[in-house]
């Protein structure tokens, strides 16, 4: 295989079409291949039948030598006349005082059998030649040269049918290899067409992937199923490298907005405090501006303290999982704790807090999911105008559904998609005047994502809000104990 290699590297281009580079490897193989047995059929096999031509008249001339030999000289001449009239064959026998030949016009081959040339042999010796006669026929000549008898016998024969069969047979061969060696190619340019077309197209999509164009797939005509598998695959990976760098451009959009949200969410708080604490130095206050300025001055302190913790909280929930401690809890004692916690800022706004939860045991971190309910809860206060806040519980199969349902104002349909965004906020003036950090609803996210959950909202403008999440279902511990 090396040395294939080695003669391809030595006759092809280095740097060449792959169409042109499998015809010109055809061409150079097959034409190898075809020029050896033509070789071949001209040398080897036209060298053969010559061989047994000569040695079928040797045969023939020692059989007519032995005939002379045993008759009177006489009788010879019959011999040779009646040979020459039976068979195809023209003879004549030559000794050192004697030529015997039959009548008919002489053949170019007499000149082996000649009187003088009997002088210059030793041994038994066989001459042949190849001639042709005045019609243009192929005739082969032998002369034998009998020392015992002193004789020469010589014979011609026109070429029998079977060598010029074999002539026209290697014509025909000859034809047939060139025939092939063209529809070789002609195979080959076609092949090299049908690889080079989708190869073609997989290299302008790499280079248009390249350019920074990820639009649009390949499309492949070729039956091959390795160019189909080929194509498939590397649309496959065209479409995950076009989601990943649209999620990455999103990150960096919701990085930068990210950062422009904590710069504009610090700065106001910041102001806030540096305005009332210059206030505060300010001469001539009485003691009920100074206690106003302060009160406000560490409201905007806390607010930010709020923020920062919200920051961090998110952070460690995104690249620490290990922060959730799950443990088997009575859902419905985390539900009544948290309402009745909340339940005097929903009579302060004349809102009826339900809590229609049976006993269910789930498995989850307690401290996360009163995080949870905490927001979602409150949240559902602060947009309800009037009405009810609910939070029911319901089993499905092996997950427990939390939900808490409002009757407040809701949320737009352009709005749905984004509010689990930080700072994300559907009403900013509302939002802000409730002392929120727009982060709430981005660390539930960040918490059921992490219990391996999704959190759900469901809206109708003017009639309300559903959020809701499940959790897996846990056994009660006593139960399991008994």
């Amino acid at each position: 295989m090396s040395v294939l290699r080695s003669i391809g590297d030595f006759f092809l281009p280095r740097r060449a079409s792959t169409q042109t580079w499998m015809v010109l490897t055809f061409a150079l193989f097959v034409g190898i291949a075809v020029a050896a047995v033509a070789l071949y059929v001209v040398l080897v096999l036209r060298g053969e039948m010559r061989t047994a031509m000569q040695q079928t008249l040797r045969t023939q001339a020692e059989r007519i030598a032995v005939q002379v030999e045993q008759a009177d000289p006489a009788r010879r001449h019959d011999i040779v006349q009646n040979l020459t009239e039976l068979t195809d064959l023209r003879v004549a026998v030559v000794t050192s005082d004697t030529s015997y030949r039959a009548s008919g016009p002489s053949q170019s081959g007499d000149s082996l059998a000649r009187a003088p040339s009997l002088q210059r042999l030793n041994g038994e010796t066989a001459r042949f030649t190849r001639s042709s006669n005045a019609e243009g026929e192929t005739v082969f000549t032998a002369a034998l040269y009998r020392p015992t008898a002193d004789l020469i016998v010589q014979i011609t024969q026109q070429a029998p049918p079977l060598y010029h069969l074999v002539q026209r047979s290697q014509v025909v061969l000859v034809l047939g290899m060139v025939f092939a060696l063209i529809l070789s190619l002609i195979g080959s340019f076609v092949a090299a067409y049908q690889i080079k077309t989708p190869l073609t197209r997989i290299g302008e999509t790499a280079r248009r992937v390249a350019n920074g164009k990820f639009a649009g797939k390949i499309r492949i005509d070729s039956r091959a199923a390795e160019f189909q598998d080929l194509a498939e695959n590397l649309n496959r990976a065209g479409e995950a490298i076009r989601e990943k760098i649209d999620e990455l451009e999103r990150l960096t959009r919701l990085q930068s907005e990210f950062i422009g949200n904590v710069s504009h969410e610090v700065r106001n708080p910041i102001f806030a405090i540096s305005g009332y604490l210059e206030a505060l130095g300010t001469p001539g206050l009485d003691e009920k501006q100074r206690k106003s300025y302060a009160e406000k001055a560490l409201t905007n302190l806390e607010r930010l303290q709020n923020l920062f913790n919200d920051l961090i909280d998110i952070a460690r929930l995104e690249y620490r999982e290990d922060l959730i401690n799950r443990s088997a809890f009575d859902l419905k004692d985390l539900v009544d704790e948290v309402t009745e916690m909340l339940r005097p800022k929903a009579e302060e706004k004349d809102l009826d807090l339900q809590a229609d939860v049976p006993r269910f045991f789930v498995s989850a971190d307690r401290s996360r999911i009163r995080q949870v309910l905490v927001n979602l809860i409150e949240n559902a206060i602060a947009y309800t105008g009037s009405g009810s806040v609910r939070c029911r519980v319901q089993r499905r199969a092996e997950k427990i559904r939390i939900q808490v349902v409002d009757t407040g104002q809701g949320i737009d349909e352009d709005h749905l998609d984004r509010i689990f965004e930080r700072f994300y906020r559907v009403d900013e003036d509302r939002a802000r005047d409730s002392g929120g950090t727009g982060l709430g609803l981005s660390i539930v996210q960040q918490i059921i994502h992490a219990h391996g959950e999704d959190i759900h909202v469901e809206s109708t403008k003017g009639r309300g809000t559903r959020f809701w999440f499940e959790l897996p279902y846990a056994p009660e511990p006593n139960a399991v104990d008994a």
